[in-house]
């Protein structure tokens, strides 16, 4: 209805914009060391955390790939001194709907991999060998009864 207000007149909350560099960052933060070799190591490994974060990361960087590409090609299409035509006119419908789907992707990346760094921290590695923990000590041998 006119003049009220509706869901999508609200304003969603939003997480801070990520970007795959930020993910990759974060990453080399948690593992202590520089994407490539994390990647090179996750090769030799069986599949855990550190191939799952490294795929999000793929994934995430893909779709912002995808991004640019329709991005730029929307923007050749309705360049000023260009005359759109009512050929160009599906040709603009389809890179508006490829652009929303890599929107789509990105954000949904973004949410599942920002939810798994948020839950992970670095262990610090320990300053100092901890000492042996003592055995706890032995009860004392008790006299058998006799009959």
């Amino acid at each position: 209805m006119p003049g009220r207000p509706g869901p999508a007149d609200r304003e969603s909350p939003r997480l801070p914009r990520l970007t795959s560099t930020d993910i990759a960052d974060r990453i080399e933060d948690l593992y202590g060391a520089p994407l490539a070799d994390l990647k090179a190591h996750a090769q030799d490994q069986p599949a855990g955390m550190l191939s799952a974060l490294l795929g999000m990361h793929e994934g995430f960087a893909l779709a912002e790939r995808s991004i640019d590409v329709h991005r730029d090609h929307l923007a050749r299409l309705i360049h000023p001194e260009r005359q759109i035509g009512p050929h160009e006119v599906s040709h603009l419908l389809d890179g508006a709907r490829r652009l929303a789907e890599a929107v789509a992707v990105r954000d949904v990346q973004a949410k599942s991999v920002a939810a798994v760094l948020q839950s992970l921290a670095r262990v610090p590695a320990p300053t100092a060998p901890s000492p042996p923990v003592a055995a706890p000590p032995l009860p004392a041998p008790t006299p058998a009864h006799s009959r």
